[in-house]
Order: C-alpha cells, then sequence, then structure tokens
C-alpha cells in the first residue's frame, strides 16, 4: 500500500482513533475517515474504498469480526489490521480466517506501533499494473 493512501479506522473509543489517525499521519498517510462503530465502519468502506482498514474487536452495535467478514465479502483484497486490548487465540484465529492481514494490541507502544505498521504496509503489494 502506498503510505500516502486513505485509512479508515474503525473504533468506538475516540481517543484511539485519534492516536492511531497521528501514527498513520506520521507515516504519510495523507486521507483519514473515522467510524465508531462497525455498522458505521462498513458503510464507510463502502463510500471510500480505503486502501487500509484499523479494525477494533470489541465494539457495541457490531463487532470488529462481523465487520471484517462483510469488509471481506465486499472486497476480497481489502486490508485490514484487526486491534484489541483484549487478546484470545481463539479471536486472533478467527481474525485470520477471515483474511485480517495482521492483529495489533492497543498498547503496543508507538515506536512498535511506527515500526509495524511500515513494515505491514510496505509488504502489502500495490495494485499491480496490468500488462
Amino acid at each position: 500500500m502506498p503510505l500516502n493512501g486513505k485509512a479508515l479506522i474503525i473504533d468506538d473509543e475516540p481517543h484511539v482513533r485519534k492516536y492511531i489517525s497521528l501514527v498513520l499521519r506520521s507515516l504519510g498517510i495523507t486521507t483519514i475517515v473515522e467510524a465508531a462503530n462497525g455498522v458505521e465502519g462498513f458503510a464507510a468502506y463502502q463510500r471510500e474504498k480505503p486502501d487500509l482498514v484499523l479494525l477494533d474487536v470489541n465494539m457495541p452495535i457490531q463487532d470488529g469480526l462481523e465487520t471484517l467478514k462483510q469488509i471481506r465479502a465486499f472486497d476480497p483484497e481489502a486490508v485490514v489490521i484487526m486491534l484489541t486490548s483484549l487478546t484470545t487465540r481463539q479471536t486472533v484465529e478467527e481474525a485470520a480466517d477471515q483474511g485480517a492481514l495482521h492483529y495489533i494490541r492497543k498498547d503496543t507502544p508507538r515506536d512498535e506501533l511506527v515500526v509495524l505498521l511500515k513494515q505491514l504496509l510496505s509488504e502489502t503489494p500495490d495494485d499491480e499494473e496490468s500488462a
């Protein structure tokens, strides 16, 4: 993914959305869309078609795993990174099975988060040009 692409942050906590937004902007991502729950997030995904989604697992109204399923059904190529403060092996496995690129704990120190996102984004293939 180009580091100047569009990102969507779906999280019910405004301070988390702000923090992740600041980190993404420091990486050069200029367009950031936010949603407070899975229903709003899926609608925003359909409308905005972002290059990257950072998706909270635990949210009211609709959780992240259900939202991940919807996004991946709508766009099988969607690049989704899950966010959580609580990690269980079952949730990590289910997110991976549903096509999440990676799983990040919200308490990851900022420096580690920046390095991890840079690494993940550089490994994500850009749209292939037709030959």
